[in-house]
């Protein structure tokens, strides 16, 4: 699960390199120590091809198929329209997993090539995750856990991600927390983080400014939280009291999960286009520069 960081590591690492005064030096180091660790790691199961390959298969386990049960990625999401198992093999859906997952992760990391910050490196690490949580073969439903990290690191600085994307990656978990018997854990949290007054870096002095000086989009906002929450109330509510068809047994998961998606999809674009926005560490760069 570590590899959801590894494009705004790298993409970091990198960038950090190559605004040295001597990038070409730098960027061999890198290189060295990124390759010493990996071959560390993976030194005790290269001493047979059997080993070796059993770890592969856990690592990308493609036997199991695309995903499994139902989670809030694209795959999984949009399967509802498009029914991705039965239109390609195994292969072929792992070569498209691959390819979108890159894609998707490229604008972040070239962000960070381009300009590396320790806020956009944040960033970085929460688009990264989510190009993965998307995209990538065989993802777990709890997955979507690893992009709480750097939302939560970056709570004082942009609360708005951290308040919401947590309320719908609990939603997106839970066909999975009620087969374990933690429904009335989940709606409590889900209820107590829904109450809390306000973001962690945002007092009601701002909220009224913000209200008065842009009433409109403020109202907007406003209406389409309640609308949105709505929605999830009443997909909560079908799948706790309403029977779904005997041809569709699974109907109401694949509802909560797209719906989950959905917002997430929208999270997403949000944070790669404030990303963009971040301006390099130019005190760092100065820095490093007279170092070297």
């Amino acid at each position: 699960m570590s590899a959801y960081y590894a494009p705004a590591f790298f993409s970091h690492l990198l960038g950090r390199c190559i605004q040295r005064r001597s990038p070409v030096f730098g960027v061999m180091k890198l290189g060295i120590v990124v390759l010493s660790t990996f071959t560390v790691c993976w030194w005790p199961f290269l001493s047979s091809r059997q080993s070796a390959l059993q770890v592969l298969s856990r690592l990308a386990p493609f036997e199991r198929g695309l995903f499994e049960d139902y989670v809030a990625n694209f795959w999984c999401g949009t399967s509802i329209l498009i029914k991705w198992k039965q239109l390609f093999s195994i292969p072929v859906l792992a070569r498209m997993a691959l390819s979108t997952t890159v894609i998707a992760a490229l604008p972040s990391m070239l962000q960070q090539i381009w300009a590396p910050s320790a806020r956009g490196f944040l960033l970085a690490m929460l688009n990264g995750s989510f190009a993965f949580f998307f995209f990538a073969f065989q993802v777990h439903e709890k997955s979507v856990l690893l992009p709480l990290l750097p939302a939560t690191l970056l709570a004082l600085d942009e609360p708005e991600v951290l308040h919401y994307l947590v309320p719908y990656a609990m939603i997106s978990m839970f066909p999975l927390l009620r087969r374990d018997g933690l429904i009335l854990p989940y709606f409590a949290l889900l209820a107590l983080f829904f109450l809390l007054p306000k973001c962690p870096a945002r007092s009601d002095n701002n909220s009224a400014k913000i209200a008065a000086d842009r009433p409109f989009k403020f109202l907007s906002a406003s209406i389409l939280k309640k609308c949105s929450i709505a929605g999830a109330v009443i997909l909560h509510l079908l799948y706790l009291f309403v029977q779904p068809p005997v041809r569709y047994p699974f109907l109401f998961e694949a509802f909560l999960t797209s719906y989950s998606f959905a917002h997430f999809l929208v999270l997403v674009i949000y944070t790669n286009c404030k990303q963009w926005l971040v301006p390099a560490d130019d005190q760092w760069v100065a820095s490093s520069k007279k170092i070297n």
